[in-house]
């Protein structure tokens, strides 16, 4: 049905790659990506537009495995640190008790973090006089200074995302500032921190060795995942080597995703249509009565309708407007670089939801097979009907798109054409989805940059391993309750629902360059131009008037308005006009 298999190549496209290395630098990213397509069953995914989830889904739940083994050495370390300040404190007491205190270790426990918690041990004044959990606590109020010093002046590392507080800009100064205060007085109570540390080695080793623990696990982390993004999602890498596969478990979510990636049709919400498009650019239609073309007159001068010319059809306009669009995208890959040479036309189907994603509906009424909604039987059944309808629910469009700047800018247009009553109804809806967030980027940074030396490596690791570790453990933790929540929840008996998010629209900035700029209104424009061309041909082709179609045509490209006629008032045109119209009495 007008489809080009061409569209099916998304898996190795830059914004699949951009996607797959937001997955492992951004956490709440990750988080989204896993809740959407695992703890929604019930949801079927947005068209990809330019970009397959699959692997995007792949890297995630592997970052999500790579997070959790590396909280719970982080917790170990510091279950480690714990007791070693334990074990001081109460061989602190027994030495002054002079043998068994009498003490639990909870008490002591209890102690560290606790100075009144002797007075209720039932030995009081065997710990007086003892620092509770010097250590322990100091290094940890160290780790939250450092992590909430990276957070407020939003730097991330090289493995790990911090989003910026989003401040007005008159905040800005302020916020440069004050993140630069905190980093100072953390760094300088980390100094301290040490100082004291290396001071009282001989005496008390663990104060240095369980810091230098959380960096080996923390540079543990980053080595791993710089290797992954370096091996896996460098640019030609990804290009040349297979799709990750998902485990074992997750094979029937794997094929649901790619049916409905790969389908021609989608099921939409009526508050959401058209979910994964981008930003609509302004949307232009034309409305005209299909009137015959003068082709003889009368004896008395009356022009006289053509009468054997066919009724004009949906389907023919459609077949129209298509070779014009593929003679363009041949034209523009004739010695050409342009992006239009890899246009892509197809017709598309847009449901309303109320129907399950894998709900079996009957194929017709002469044929008992069953089949979802998304079955190939299913989309050709609805591509046949839907051409022409004109109703409210089931819409068919000519969906054409071309993916600009190595698919960072996506432009596609939505046609939509019907013939009832004696008119034609053409709507085109362009819209435009922007590139990829500039913090996913980063990777071809991390890619590039040549491997550092193994006491540089160990260095920068020390340094991270404050912040990144606390926020390794807070992400670990975020994870924890998502999945709590998905086992608890029973997606599949929720209602049915339509597409809420498209992961490719959500890692999006509608920020464009002037040189993109330019470029979405030239395709826009060439594109608009075709879909003209092909209406006036299949116009002429069945005898219909096509000069009010041009004149409509004429006037959208200049941002005009076109109109029949007029009887008084007054007109103005440009963005700055004015009319004034008065009435004079004739008395």
């Amino acid at each position: 049905m007008g489809s080009e298999p061409s569209r099916r190549r998304w898996g190795h496209t830059e914004a699949t790659r951009l996607l797959c290395a937001g997955a492992h630098l951004d956490a709440g990213f990750r988080r989204r990506v896993i809740d959407e397509l695992v703890g929604h069953a019930e949801r079927p995914v947005a068209p990809p537009f330019g970009a397959d989830v699959l692997p995007v889904l792949a890297h995630a739940l592997s970052a999500r495995r790579e997070e959790v083994r590396t909280a719970l050495l982080l917790l170990a370390v510091w279950a480690g640190f714990l007791v070693s300040d334990v074990v001081m404190i109460r061989d602190t007491v027994e030495d002054r008790a002079g043998g068994d205190t009498g003490l639990s270790f909870l008490d002591y426990v209890r102690y560290v973090f606790d100075s009144d918690a002797g007075d209720e041990s039932g030995a009081p004044g065997l710990l007086d006089g003892v620092v509770p959990g010097t250590w322990t606590t100091s290094y940890a109020l160290v780790v939250l200074l450092l992590w909430f010093a990276r957070v407020l002046s939003g730097r991330g590392t090289d493995t790990a995302v911090v989003q910026r507080l989003k401040l007005p800009p008159a905040l800005a100064w302020v916020q440069r500032r004050l993140g630069w205060l905190v980093t100072m007085s953390a760094w300088l109570i980390c100094l301290g921190y040490w100082v004291r540390a290396w001071e009282g080695i001989e005496d008390n080793w663990y104060p240095v060795i369980f810091p230098l623990l959380l960096g080996l696990v923390v540079w543990r982390h980053q080595w791993l995942r710089k290797q992954t993004l370096r091996m896996a999602l460098a640019r030609q890498t990804f290009a040349e080597t297979p799709d990750p596969g998902l485990p074992g478990r997750y094979e029937a979510l794997a094929e649901r995703i790619r049916r409905e990636q790969d389908a021609s049709l989608t099921l939409y919400d009526v508050n959401r249509p058209f979910v994964g498009a981008g930003v609509t650019r302004k949307p232009w239609s034309v409305v005209l009565e299909l009137r015959r073309r003068e082709v003889r007159e009368s004896g008395n001068g009356v022009p006289a309708p053509r009468s054997d010319a066919a009724q004009l059809t949906a389907r023919e306009i459609i077949d129209m407007i298509t070779p014009r669009l593929r003679a363009l995208k041949t034209s523009a890959g004739d010695g050409s670089r342009d992006r239009l040479r890899e246009l892509e036309i197809e017709e598309f189907v847009y449901l309303p939801s109320g129907v399950g994603r894998d709900e079996p509906l009957v194929i017709g009424p002469d044929d008992t097979r069953t089949a979802s909604v998304y079955e190939s039987a299913q989309v050709n059944r609805h591509l046949a009907e839907s051409v022409g309808e004109g109703g409210e629910a089931r819409r068919h469009f000519l969906r054409i798109r071309v993916g600009a700047w190595n698919e960072q800018v996506v432009v596609s247009m939505l046609v939509r054409v019907h013939t009832q009553g004696g008119m034609l109804v053409l709507e085109v809806v362009p819209h435009v989805l922007g590139p990829i967030v500039p913090e996913f980027r980063q990777i071809d940074a991390i890619v590039g940059r040549p491997p550092e030396g193994p006491l540089r490596d160990a260095v920068r690791a020390l340094i991270d391993a404050p912040s990144v570790g606390l926020a390794t453990g807070i992400a670990a933790l975020r994870t924890l309750s998502s999945a709590l929540r998905q086992s608890s929840a029973r997606p599949e008996q929720a209602a049915p629902d339509a597409p809420l998010v498209s992961l490719r629209e959500l890692a999006c900035t509608d920020e464009l360059s002037l040189f993109q700029e330019m470029d979405v209104a030239r395709y826009i424009r060439t594109l608009q131009d075709r879909i003209g061309e092909g209406v006036r041909d299949a116009l002429q082709a069945h005898g219909y008037r096509t000069d009010r179609l041009e004149q409509n045509i004429t006037n959208i490209h200049n941002s005009g308005l076109y109109i029949n006629e007029m009887s008084g008032g007054a007109l103005a045109t440009g963005s700055h006009g004015q009319a004034t119209h008065t009435e004079r009495s004739t008395v």
